[in-house]
């Protein structure tokens, strides 16, 4: 069995703009926060991680640092290994391997269903993204198009959670599709 590791997520992109302070607010107590911003120029990047952090800290949530050294603040790092809790994303049974290999102890299964963030992306679909999360020895969570009503439907298929953009990101809270 996994360790416990948080079961929903915020996967954070520049595409959220002010988005973002909100659904901060609306992910429950315990959540976990990828910090993306791949496209913020690194000084600006910092200081929006700064406060994001400082959220993190008050409303008790987990913040992982993608695509940069380890910051002040993060609990770990995103598809890189580093201290503490290692996220990494898969797109199929060989990258959920090669993560556990590197490490890992989140995988990312994307994307489950069709997304807004990647929009080119070929969808899963529930039984080949329940094949590739299958008897994996580490937390598995479900991305691409997930939500509530998503996760409902693949929660029983080995994964142990889900994450999202549009879900968290919109005023209806965690209904709508990354």
């Amino acid at each position: 069995m996994p360790a416990r590791h948080p079961v929903r997520w915020l996967m954070t992109d520049e595409r959220q703009g002010a988005g973002l302070w909100p659904a901060l607010e609306r992910l429950p107590r315990g959540a976990g926060v990828i910090f993306r911003h791949y496209r913020t120029p690194v000084a600006e990047r910092r200081m929006l991680f700064a406060r994001v952090r400082r959220v993190a800290r008050r409303r008790g949530l987990v913040l992982v640092l993608a695509g940069a050294a380890s910051w002040p603040g993060a609990a770990g790092s995103h598809a890189r290994r580093g201290r503490g809790l290692v996220t990494w994303p898969a797109h199929d049974r060989r990258e959920t391997l090669a993560a556990v290999r590197a490490g890992a102890d989140v995988v990312l299964v994307s994307p489950v269903f069709a997304t807004r963030s990647h929009p080119a992306a070929r969808a899963l679909g529930l039984w080949r993204a329940a094949a590739i999360a299958r008897g994996l020895p580490v937390t598995v969570i479900a991305l691409g198009g997930m939500d509530e009503r998503r996760w409902r439907r693949v929660a029983a298929l080995g994964f142990d959670g889900y994450a999202a953009i549009d879900a968290w990101s919109t005023s209806s809270g965690p209904s709508s599709r990354t």
